[in-house]
This record gives C-alpha cells, sequence and structure tokens, in this order.
C-alpha cells in the first residue's frame, strides 16, 4: 500500500490511533500517547499527548487535556489544548477552555470562559503544566 500525505495527516506521523466506537461507554479516565477518535461515551478525564477527535456522536463528561483537539460532538468539562482546538458545527461545549489557538465554525455551541496564550511554545508547554496540576 502507498503512504500518501493524506494517510498521514489522518493517522499522524506513527500512523497509530485509538478508536471508542459509538455505542460504548468507558466509566474512567484515558491516557494515551497516540491520536484519539471518540465516538463513544466516556464518564472521566482524557489525557492524549496527540490529537483527539470527539465525533458528531461521541461524548465527554470529564475534562480534556491535548496537544490538539476538533469537537463534532458534546464536551461537559475543561479543556486544555496546547496547540489548536477546533469547534465544528454541531459542537457542544459546556465548560472552561484553555489553548493558544480557537476555531470556531458558525452554529457550534460553547458556554464557558476561554483564555487564549499567544505564548511561544515553551512558555506555553510551562503555563499548560502548570494549570494541568489542578485537573484530576
Amino acid at each position: 500500500m502507498l503512504k500518501t500525505k493524506q494517510n498521514e495527516e489522518q493517522t499522524g506521523n506513527s500512523g497509530i490511533f485509538n478508536v471508542l466506537a459509538n455505542g460504548t461507554v468507558i466509566t474512567g479516565s484515558v491516557v494515551t500517547e497516540s491520536d484519539f477518535r471518540l465516538d463513544g461515551r466516556i464518564e472521566g478525564d482524557i489525557h492524549c499527548k496527540g490529537k483527539i477527535v470527539v465525533g458528531p456522536k461521541g461524548s465527554i463528561i470529564g475534562n480534556i487535556i491535548s496537544d490538539n483537539a476538533e469537537v463534532l460532538g458534546v464536551v461537559e468539562g475543561t479543556i486544555r489544548i496546547r496547540e489548536k482546538l477546533v469547534l465544528k458545527s454541531t459542537a457542544q461545549v459546556k465548560g472552561d477552555i484553555f489553548i493558544q489557538v480557537l476555531e470556531v465554525e458558525p452554529g457550534a455551541s460553547f458556554n464557558g470562559s476561554c483564555t487564549m496564550s499567544g505564548k511561544n511554545p515553551v512558555e506555553m508547554d510551562r503555563a499548560f503544566k502548570a494549570n494541568s496540576e489542578g485537573v484530576k
């Protein structure tokens, strides 16, 4: 199979990602070193060192800590993203957001406060780690 640029972008450089299918419910925290797609439901926190995608039928009642994120479904909790957060038109977010870059499509719902940092990546990482210590 030929590896295309589009395939690399979808799966990340490592080619490894996790998927929680629609109809699956996890009660507890999830920690992953790779990208994560959520189409089911998590009642707990997610710590992801890659990108997390909350699909249109996905939901999380808990906090998200990740490098990047794209939300199409429901999130109730604090979201802390090191780089970029995208709220698609079907997104419903209830909670505070701490990010560097935020993209919001028309139709997305966001209720909470947003703290954006224009810091360089090293300073952002320090602030991110300090803020993350309060999230359990």
